[in-house]
């Protein structure tokens, strides 16, 4: 009987076990449609974009269809981070450039929901019903693949707040608009998508910026290179926007997507932009403290190491940067 309470206990105990959340982990949400899912085989994975060598950057995988990985698990982010049929994404060099300016103490997660073809309105949670159920087949199969419902959104937030268990969502990443981006409706769908990304995630927009990219421009034949006067208007819509420039991106030939080439360089985009947030960040989002904080405090100093009290100096204290005087 004691041996049986005791079995009890240890599992009881197991289960409320949670894993603690690292300030050093920053994740991104990664949303959009094709160009954001990685293309398609045909565009090809060349040798340097198969080697990933480094574990500090992780993908969450969120829908079925990519080899053995499972689905809600993270994994070294090797492309393709969507399905087996994908190729590169902008996600890929954006996640391997941070790590690489980032300190070592450093870790950087992607959650990639993207689908082929899809209007912004399909991550619209008041608007994807009637979209899904209008859609062509093989749209649907691709959606379908993240939710049997169409609901992707749910999707994405859902696996968000399995990322939020682990690590500090950064920002917002967004490769859409060739087949919608061409009026202010386009604007107002995109900023209703962030406000409901940001409160149902308990996130404040001046933490978690977006950055949208260009498509495929005119320079390089694009079919949709219009969306992209409307893209470049983002920042005046929503204030915590920026946009990221394709100019230079090659495509594959369809003038639709991008090549290897063009996506490594748009991913450094958005990987510069977004260390230029961080940085900005740093600089201006530090809060005084003047008093001893409590033993139950989860302290880490710059370095990304636990310490176990307050240094004089910036200190990140429970997940957020504290000046300790």
């Amino acid at each position: 009987m004691v041996a049986f309470l005791a079995l009890s206990l240890a599992q009881g105990m197991k289960q409320t076990v949670k894993a603690e959340v690292d300030p050093n982990f920053y994740i991104y949400l990664c949303i959009g449609q094709s160009n954001m899912a990685g293309g398609d085989t045909y565009i090809g994975l060349q040798e340097q974009d198969k080697r990933m060598l480094d574990n500090r950057f992780k993908n969450l995988q969120t829908c079925s269809g990519n080899g053995n990985y499972v689905v809600g698990n993270w994994h070294r982010a090797v492309p393709p981070l969507v399905r087996s049929n994908n190729s590169l994404s902008p996600a890929d060099y954006f996640g391997r450039t941070m790590i690489e300016k980032l300190p070592d103490s450093i870790r950087v997660g992607v959650v990639v929901v993207a689908v082929e073809g899809c209007s912004i309105v399909l991550f619209d949670k008041a608007q994807y019903r009637s979209y899904y159920s209008s859609a062509a087949d093989w749209m649907k199969n691709y959606i379908k693949s993240y939710n049997s419902t169409g609901n992707v959104y749910s999707t994405l937030i859902k696996y968000a707040k399995k990322a939020q268990e682990t690590g500090v969502i950064k920002g917002i990443l967004l490769h859409q608009g060739e087949t919608d981006a061409y009026s202010d409706t386009w604007l107002n769908n995109v900023n209703t998508v962030y406000k409901n990304i940001l409160k149902d995630l308990s996130l404040n927009a001046a933490d978690v910026p977006l950055i949208a990219g260009q498509v495929v421009d005119e320079e390089q034949g694009g079919q949709c290179a219009g969306a992209n006067n409307t893209i470049n208007k983002l920042p005046k819509k929503i204030k915590t926007a920026h946009v990221v420039s394709s100019q230079g991106c090659t495509d594959c030939g369809d003038n639709l997507h991008f090549s290897p080439e063009g996506y490594r360089l748009i991913g450094k985009r958005y990987a510069a932009k977004a260390l230029e947030i961080l940085e900005e960040q740093r600089l201006t989002d530090v809060s005084p403290v003047f008093t001893p904080t409590p033993a139950s405090d989860i302290i880490y100093n710059l370095n990304g190491e636990r310490i176990e009290a307050p240094q004089k100096g910036i200190n990140i204290i429970n997940g957020k940067k504290v000046l300790v005087r």
